[in-house]
């Protein structure tokens, strides 16, 4: 008895909406980074990557649990010398909400090449339109 591989031509790929409106965070991401890996089908393969294009709204008006909007830290290094640069949750909210979203998304990914690959089907808005209509997303909702 063989087993059988997915291969990049019969991998099917749909898209899903997913709408970030008084959800958690946390939860919001780990679904994401499930749809974007492909563990929701049967043909999930941990080296090949079988996942879905993503789609989140309204990422502005994610939750955070406990005090986590007055305490948590964005870090990002510019490169420089005393480069680093330490943003609160509150700031990062109001002037790049996507970013929240993105950083949990991506924290939840392989940390590798196939990883950025799947990475790049994300795609995340503050508001609630996106310009993928045509692509006939799917709504998923998060439990």
């Amino acid at each position: 008895m063989s087993t059988t591989f997915p291969s990049k031509p019969g991998i099917e790929r749909n898209w899903h909406v997913i709408d970030a409106n008084g959800v958690v965070l946390g939860k919001l991401a780990s679904h994401a980074a499930k749809l974007l890996m492909g563990k929701h089908k049967s043909i999930w393969t941990p080296f090949i990557d079988t996942g879905d294009h993503v789609v989140v709204i309204n990422a502005e008006k994610v939750q955070l649990t406990g005090r986590k909007d007055a305490q948590k830290v964005y870090r990002h290094f510019t490169g420089y010398p005393g480069g680093l640069v330490e943003t609160g949750a509150r700031k990062v909210r109001a002037t790049r909400p996507a970013r929240m979203v993105e950083d949990a998304i991506f924290g939840m990914l392989p940390k590798t090449k196939l990883g950025k690959q799947m990475y790049r089907k994300l795609k995340v808005y503050a508001g609630d339109k996106h310009p993928h209509a045509a692509q006939q997303p799917a709504a998923y909702t998060v439990a």
